[in-house]
């Protein structure tokens, strides 16, 4: 989930993302300004990503020269969307005029009556109809459309290339199943020398979120279709913690250092200690980059279980007080700024080769049709990182469903947390009781909505 953006008048950029008082910067107004319609987003790369935060300023700067009747003013924010503030920004009337947001939000946004009604106007986003049709389902609540996806993503295994090779096991041929991982696992973790064969998460929602994403992958689901009971008391959701505590503790691939977070994990990854880990397609650049990897050595196949798979991503929602004057502007600015293939803040692969950031990630895949293959094609000729090592990443997916987090994430994934902790930090746990309690625990949360 990145962010980004630009204001050439850095006294007016100070004022607002300081004070973001409805009148001088949010939505309060009809959002015009010496004959130019005003539009404020928010998501701008923070002053300390400089590359990042350079080419924001030129595209909004591109836009602005291409149509001056446009003003843009950004807000600088990292991250984009801070949860403990999110919804107090909103009813406040201190939110942006587009707004980022995470996939999750769209139907809580649109339930507090905060977003604007797009649908008589996505029209003239000419690229909307080029975008995978289940990411733009996201931000459509009865059959009104209310946002639009920026990017898109779907867990996959990052493994070690060269802990597969000495261990024995053909690195062109990762695990498609969890036995095949957990086989894997154990022939890697017995190469010694504080090697582990794969590490998983299990604190600050993260455990919750990765055993989503397993259940996932199993076949299984957090909550009913209702959205009313939890669905985690199930065979797919004991297979999920059995074969967790049977590889901690049966197998004693998982090592013995566990409550472990994302950035442990890569750490591990980094230093070539770990076999295996669950990620998006976006950890590879964090893992070398920040902690020492080699992208030579980093490869992702595609969610074990073969079933499914969770997907993430973000996009820019309206405000409720936006003037359709704004509402167009922004769209102009999105199909600008992130929407136009091989063009734009994360689709100018040249200028990012250039830049020696990484080109030829398999993800994210927005488009489809003739402006998926244009984006891949010159994606393809500026990649600059080993794409061999992510065919099967690719080649999989092709059969996988594709499953947004569940409703009320957060709250869900804090309390699957317990249950994961528990089975990696615990051999006598007794996983149907975990089950039992964690499956109230949710009842008790979706009832609250």
């Amino acid at each position: 989930m990145r962010s980004t953006g630009f204001r050439r008048t850095f006294a007016a950029l100070s004022v607002c993302s300081l004070a973001l008082t409805a009148s001088a910067c949010g939505s309060g107004d009809d959002g015009s300004s010496g004959g130019k319609t005003r539009i404020t987003v928010n998501c701008e790369p923070p002053k300390s990503a400089k590359v990042d935060r350079g080419f924001f300023e030129q595209d909004v700067a591109a836009f602005e020269k291409k149509h001056p009747d446009i003003d843009v003013v950004t807000h600088d924010a990292f991250p984009c969307q801070d949860p403990k503030t999110f919804d107090a920004k909103l009813a406040g009337g201190q939110m942006e005029d587009v707004f980022y947001t995470y996939f999750t939000d769209a139907r809580h946004v649109v339930d507090i009556h905060q977003a604007a009604d797009l649908t008589p106007y996505v029209k003239e986003l000419k690229s909307y109809s080029t975008i995978q049709k289940q990411l733009r389902d996201i931000y459509t609540v009865d059959g009104k459309i209310y946002g639009v996806p920026r990017t898109g993503y779907s867990m996959g295994l990052i493994y070690n290339r060269k802990l597969f090779q000495k261990a024995g096991l053909d690195p062109d041929k990762p695990p498609t199943t969890w036995e095949e991982v957990r086989a894997d696992a154990k022939k890697i973790a017995a190469l010694g020398d504080g090697t582990v064969g794969y590490a998983d998460y299990s604190a600050q929602n993260q455990g919750g979120w990765h055993f989503t994403a397993e259940l996932y992958s199993q076949g299984g689901d957090v909550v009913g279709a209702d959205g009313k009971k939890a669905t985690i008391d199930t065979p797919e959701g004991h297979a999920v913690l059995q074969n967790l505590h049977d590889m901690r503790w049966t197998d004693s691939s998982m090592g013995s250092k566990q409550l472990l977070v994302i950035n442990d994990v890569q750490q591990m990854m980094g230093s070539g200690k770990l076999g295996m880990y669950l990620s998006a397609p976006d950890n590879i650049p964090i893992l070398v980059k920040e902690k020492g990897g080699d992208y030579k050595d980093l490869a992702l196949a595609p969610m074990p279980g073969g079933k499914g798979t969770l997907i993430g991503g973000d996009g820019y929602m309206f405000n409720k007080h936006d003037t359709p004057a704004q509402i167009r502007a922004g769209l102009k600015w999105l199909d600008h700024m992130f929407l136009t293939p091989g063009k734009g803040f994360l689709g100018d692969y040249a200028r990012a080769k250039k830049a020696n950031a990484p080109v030829g990630l398999p993800e994210p895949r927005l488009f489809t049709g003739a402006a998926d293959a244009t984006d891949q094609q010159v994606k393809k000729a500026n990649a600059n990182v080993p794409v061999e090592n992510y065919q099967a990443f690719l080649d999989g997916n092709q059969s996988l469903q594709m499953k947004i987090e569940p409703p009320d994430a957060q709250q869900i994934y804090s309390v699957l947390d317990g249950a994961v902790s528990a089975v990696l930090t615990k051999k006598d746990a007794d996983i149907d009781q975990l089950l039992r309690d964690a499956s109230g625990k949710i009842d008790g949360i979706l009832a609250r909505d």
